[in-house]
């Protein structure tokens, strides 16, 4: 019998990934994983397509979705995964909020890359986010990459552009918030890759206080140096610990294969009987 495992950060053009989701099965199935969570941002379409599909490609789906905060007393942006959401009202409703108002910012930087780069196609970008129904930065950066003016998505020129207020992000809600609506939703809630936006002290805080139930460590970005102390924060908070490649396809900043960075059987076990008893 095959050993359990899975990669439970994934995403599709459900959200900002490149490949249509029908794909990520197939590639988990040829990493030889047993479970797969496409865990696209703040949308619940990749929680539908796996409850639709559960078992594509012989792999067991995990409903995920990778919910977007703010850490307002740092600044800095928080990216909680959860599984196996209820579809609740108020969720749905947080959703739709963050949709417009990325699409909100999306509409900003059209018209400035639009004035900028004269070859810009606003089309190009509006049919690569059409699974998604939002437009993300990455949507825009890969017309320029198509079109010639820029050798990768999250380079020079997305640097550039970005610290020129080019391309505009949305505002986001107070992280406190979207805890207490992911809570309700009944999902099991871990912090994602606590190295990429520097949330290790908002990590220690949310762990000690009993807020979140696990910690993504085995991520292509996470330092090797916070993965020891999240290690060490893990098994004295007793929290779950998941792996994921956080695959993109083309839209990522460096090449990284679906499968790479995995959960072992036991904490996907862990998240299988929280969901569970919080639907019961």
């Amino acid at each position: 019998m095959k050993q359990m495992s899975g990669d439970l950060h994934t995403h599709s053009t459900y959200s900002d990934g490149a490949l249509n989701v029908k794909w990520l099965p197939r590639l988990a199935a040829a990493a030889g994983l047993t479970h797969l969570a496409v865990s696209d941002h703040d949308t619940l379409l990749s929680v539908e397509y796996a409850r639709q599909n559960d078992g594509a490609c012989g792999v067991t789906l995990i409903p995920a979705v990778e919910l977007t905060g703010f850490d307002e007393r740092r600044g800095r942006r928080v990216h909680l995964l959860c599984y196996a959401p209820n579809p609740t009202d108020e969720l749905r409703a947080f959703c739709e909020h963050m949709k417009q108002a990325r699409n909100a910012a999306a509409e900003q930087s059209l018209a400035a890359v639009e004035e900028r780069f004269p070859q810009f196609s606003r089309e190009f970008a509006l049919e690569l986010s059409r699974d998604a129904e939002v437009c993300f930065k990455g949507h825009i950066m890969r017309v320029l990459l198509e079109f010639g003016y820029t050798d990768g998505l999250y380079r020079d020129l997305y640097k550039q552009l970005s610290k020129e207020g080019v391309l505009k992000g949305p505002e986001y809600v107070p992280v406190e918030q979207v805890l207490d609506i992911a809570r309700r939703a009944g999902a099991a809630i871990v912090l994602a890759h606590p190295s990429v936006y520097r949330t290790m002290d908002l990590f220690a805080e949310l762990a000690a206080a009993g807020m979140i139930d696990g910690v993504e460590i085995d991520h292509p970005r996470n330092t090797e140096e916070d993965k020891a102390v999240l290690r060490e924060a893990a098994r004295k908070y007793g929290l779950i610990v998941t792996g994921g490649s956080d695959f993109h396809g083309l839209h990522a900043s460096r090449p990284v294969t679906l499968g790479s960075h995995r959960t072992d059987a036991e904490n996907i076990a862990r998240i299988l009987e929280l969901s569970a008893a919080r639907k019961s």
